[in-house]
């Protein structure tokens, strides 16, 4: 019986990266981190947002029109667009033709998300691959995600979680029987660090952490490497050290800073706070990583 909905931002497919084989990524929305390099804002808050694309603006006007709130406005010809003013009641995006104005956010049942994946099965079936349920961070949803990932393993379907797992390890631990292979981000060792770059402490995380590792499960940790933020020698062997003490981490990754989600920010209205920090060159992302040893 299907009984929860629960938010999702977005479907991506034939992904490589997120654990074994060919995988459908599923992004939850809602995170309780707000690490200042998230290249995925629009997973932040866990309701319905709108999201201005400027290059696909045709500049018609039709939906200053219909805005009620005066967000929207037209100056010198051109559409402009007050987020902070925003209702976020979504007429605009019907009458916008061109696509510019667009919903971030859609309810979705166990049943309507299979179907929406469904023609992925076979790609999975030939790579040894499945779905990812990624964010965000998909535990906040935990009622939800738990109904869907055990209509999806009724579906014989290898699930993979990312998380950064600050939640609690009563809900983690509910999981582990369904669960195939889980990516966790390890992100500082520093709390002080921890909590200037994500606004959130990480004595959970690090705790989760160790008692996952004691489970004898499969499971991978990943580090973003932010210029000025961790690839300092002391963050990264602190790091290192940590990773080396647990006893069944499969596999641990460095993934360099990319600023690739730069411009959804402007889409919805948000300050990019790191915009002064350059991508790191290959030598320089090879040099941080020859301190890893594992």
């Amino acid at each position: 019986m299907i009984l929860e909905k629960g938010m999702i931002t977005n479907l991506q497919r034939l992904s490589l990266h997120d654990g074994n084989g060919i995988r459908t990524v599923i992004f939850l929305k809602g995170c309780n981190m707000r690490c200042l390099w998230c290249h995925n804002p629009e997973t932040f808050s866990q309701k319905v947002q709108i999201e201005r694309i400027d290059q696909k603006c045709i500049s018609c006007g039709a939906c200053v029109e219909v805005c009620g709130s005066g967000a929207l406005s037209m100056y010198n010809g051109k559409v402009h667009y007050n987020a902070k003013s925003c209702t976020q009641n979504g007429d605009c995006i019907p009458v916008c033709y061109s696509g510019a104005m667009h919903q971030v956010g859609e309810m979705h049942t166990s049943e309507s998300l299979y179907k929406a994946i469904e023609k992925d099965v076979p790609f999975f079936k030939f790579s040894d691959g499945g779905v990812t349920f990624s964010g965000g961070e998909p535990l906040l949803q935990h009622q939800f995600l738990m109904e869907v990932i055990q209509y999806f393993k009724s579906k014989d379907l290898n699930i993979a979680v990312e998380s950064n797992f600050n939640v609690s390890w009563n809900i983690i631990s509910k999981f582990l029987p369904y669960v195939d292979h889980w990516l966790v981000d390890l992100k500082f060792i520093n709390a002080e660090k921890h909590k200037k770059w994500t606004f959130t402490d990480n004595q959970k995380v690090l705790s989760n952490i160790t008692l996952l590792d004691n489970q004898k499960v499969s499971y991978e940790l990943r580090t973003p490497l932010i210029p000025t933020a961790n690839n300092i020698k002391e963050e990264l062997v602190a790091i290192n050290d940590f990773v080396n003490q647990l006893s069944n981490c499969k596999q641990f990754k460095l993934n360099p800073y990319h600023k690739l989600g730069e411009q959804k920010y402007k889409n919805l209205g948000l300050e990019y706070n790191l915009a002064h920090i350059n991508e790191m060159s290959h030598s320089e992302f090879q040099y941080w990583s020859s301190l890893i040893k594992k």
